[in-house]
């Protein structure tokens, strides 16, 4: 089924005057036949049970005749009788066969939940039984659908057979539709679940799936917190001009009521030509200019949130729900101001914002809070909401098809503080699988304002070292990122360990590391406990921090990486005595250390550039070999770590 492209443009903007089902589609008729509903049993040799399904047959149902069918699915919460219970398919079809405008079919409802106990009992939400959602898919071909060939007058091309679902349901039905087109060339997802694949796997060539397609069909009610996902799978349909109906029901939340819609338009559709005039009619997308419709939900937001919006020309679009606020406001840095919309909403779309993770807070009458539809994370002095904006063109710190490693969870008790510590240690693919391998380590540090969490969170370490490990750029490693802060109770106050000195030269925090987190790391994991498999770097205070740990314990470490962090420069001070005069003789000093790493954004703060600049033109003077980076366009901010991390890790243990 292939239409015109200029018909295909214009369905990138349809209309929001939207046509409800009418009153009563969903109540039973007087006077008019009905059809059947029987449950059946088929063996399913993917599960190792037999499973339960209910068959609808239309009035008229004749032995003598063949039908199309329809594999109607229900969500995650659901089995094979909520669809009959909450939907009344077999109402809404009896009214439909009666007023003559659908063709007569057979409608399957499955349980989509595909193991030995396939009740919606417990913890619907438990790994073992979403799975089980997915390996329907093999229970749906081999199984159910050969039984239903066996047990009813079918036809078994894929041209008369259909699937659909709600929800969860939606979810499988577009994966297993769009993923078996020689099984399916009608697919309807209504409301359809995170479960959803990406629009890329789900359509890895649009021209085939152009081509093999009858129809398909993806709604959503526009108050739906899950619409980010049909609205996602529609923007890649419409670049790649591949037809579809996309239907957003006005005021439609995640219930039956949308679903009920969903099924009568849907159904009628089905198993008859489709023209351009029948996408038209049932597609409704609210009105949007070009960029608008491009916008995408941040990478950052709770799964199924669709606010913040990113735009293509990175602006940022923000509506939040404070009904009761008086004046509300996103702060990036630079503060907006929102505007109130009727139904309480506050909006505002930004300026361009710079590639890379930016924290922000809503301020609501004056005080800071996070936004509920972001992820949060601790960063700023205390956790605040986060929002990405994709990097164009690379993909280094993305998650893809390689092996992948963990982030672990170590707790200890500290002598020198006096308290419980936390590390977390990213340990790569295969650790487990061989125990006599060893590795060698990098401790890596936060900055200020920020904890051990920061790498693993806002700053993508496990991604980044997978894929450099998964492409040989860089050596299978542990890395061990704990937190820069340590405070000795016994210790005497002074002026050298108090504020940004103290935190940039924290003597308690060098002990912590020699005398426990370095003796735990060894312990526990399979280390090379040796300073040429050791090294240790950290963005900003966590840079100053390893230089100061590091030059002070050469025997311990052989790699140094300052990420927008390096040596405290005083103005009257001689290079060759600091750090004890660890940096004096260069030729001893290249000669024991095999890499120090230095880097900055060219847009950071003008004394943090100074400062680090400064500190790389001394070593430069001094002879001390080095590698020098400056990350173009970005300033004190994670782009400008993770760009580090991964040149650094690519260079250390080699």
């Amino acid at each position: 089924m292939l239409l015109s492209l200029a018909f295909i443009a214009n369905l990138s903007i349809n209309s929001q005057t939207f046509n409800p089902a009418p009153e009563g589609f969903d109540v039973s008729g007087d006077g008019i036949k009905h059809g059947k509903i029987d449950t059946i049993q088929y063996y399913s040799a993917t599960v190792g049970v037999n499973r339960k399904a209910l068959v609808y047959t239309p009035r008229g149902y004749s032995k003598s005749k063949k039908y199309p069918v329809l594999y109607l699915l229900h969500g995650i919460g659901g089995d094979e009788k909520e669809w009959l219970i909450q939907g009344k398919p077999q109402v809404i079809l009896d009214n439909l066969y009666a007023a003559k405008k659908v063709a007569p079919m057979i409608v399957v409802l499955p349980n989509g939940r595909a193991m030995k106990d396939d009740r919606a009992v417990g913890n619907i939400y438990d790994g073992v039984k979403v799975q089980a959602f997915a390996t329907f898919e093999k229970d749906l071909i081999n199984d159910l659908i050969p039984s239903i060939e066996k047990k009813y007058p079918v036809f078994k091309d894929r041209e008369h057979r259909a699937i659909a679902g709600l929800s969860m349901g939606g979810g499988q039905s577009l994966n297993f539709g769009l993923g078996n087109l020689d099984k399916f060339a009608w697919i309807g997802g209504f409301s359809s679940a995170p479960n959803t694949k990406t629009p890329q796997e789900l359509v890895p060539d649009p021209a085939k799936t152009k081509k093999m397609l009858k129809l398909l069909w993806i709604s959503c009610g526009d108050k739906d917190n899950l619409i980010t996902y049909s609205q996602r799978t529609h923007d890649y349909l419409n670049a790649n001009q591949i037809p579809h109906i996309y239907q957003v029901i006005p005021g439609g939340h995640h219930d039956f009521k949308v679903w009920k819609q969903n099924l009568y338009m849907f159904s009628q559709t089905l198993f008859k030509p489709v023209d351009a005039s029948i996408i038209a009619h049932y597609s409704n997308a609210p009105l949007t200019d070009n960029t608008a419709a491009s916008a995408i939900p941040a990478s950052t937001n709770i799964p199924g949130m669709q606010y913040p919006e990113v735009l293509p020309d990175n602006r940022a679009f923000f509506r939040i729900k404070a009904p009761q606020a008086n004046k509300v406001q996103i702060d990036l840095g630079k503060k907006y101001d929102m505007e109130k919309e009727e139904d309480g909403s506050w909006i505002v779309t930004t300026e361009p914002l710079v590639e890379g993770f930016h924290y922000y807070s809503i301020i609501i009458d004056g005080v800071a809070v996070a936004d509920p539809a972001s992820q949060t994370f601790y960063g700023m002095g205390r956790m605040a909401s986060g929002i990405e904006i994709p990097e164009k063109g690379v993909d280094y710190y993305l998650a893809k098809n390689v092996p992948h490693g963990q982030i672990r969870q170590v707790r200890y008790y500290s002598d020198v503080t006096k308290s419980m510590r936390r590390a977390f240690v990213y340990t790569p693919a295969g650790y487990d699988a061989n125990s006599s391998v060893r590795y060698p380590v990098l401790y890596l540090q936060h900055g200020a304002g920020e904890d051990e969490t920061g790498w693993s969170n806002q700053g993508k370490v496990d991604y980044i070292l997978d894929n450099l490990i998964a492409e040989g750029k860089a050596k299978p490693m542990l890395v061990v990122m704990d937190k820069g802060y340590a405070v000795d109770p016994d210790a005497p106050k002074n002026e050298n360990t108090q504020g940004i000195r103290g935190l940039m030269q924290n003597k308690a925090l060098e002990q912590v590391f020699i005398k426990e987190i370095i003796p735990t790391i060894d312990k526990e994991f399979r280390t090379i406990p040796d300073r040429d498999h050791r090294a240790m770097a950290g963005l900003s205070m966590g840079g100053f921090q390893t230089f100061q740990i590091t030059l002070s314990n050469l025997d311990k470490f052989a790699y140094i990486g300052g990420f927008s962090g390096g040596g405290m420069l005083q103005q009257v001070q001689d290079f060759s005595k600091l750090y004890n005069g660890a940096l004096a003789d260069a030729n001893e000093f290249n000669q024991k250390v095999k890499l120090v790493y230095l880097s900055i954004g060219t847009a950071e703060p003008e004394q943090m550039y100074r400062t680090v600049n400064n500190f790389h033109k001394e070593l430069e003077k001094a002879g001390i070999k080095h590698v020098y980076y400056e990350s173009p366009g970005t300033s004190h901010e994670w782009l400008t770590w993770r760009r580090s991390l991964n040149q650094f890790a690519g260079l250390i243990f080699k």
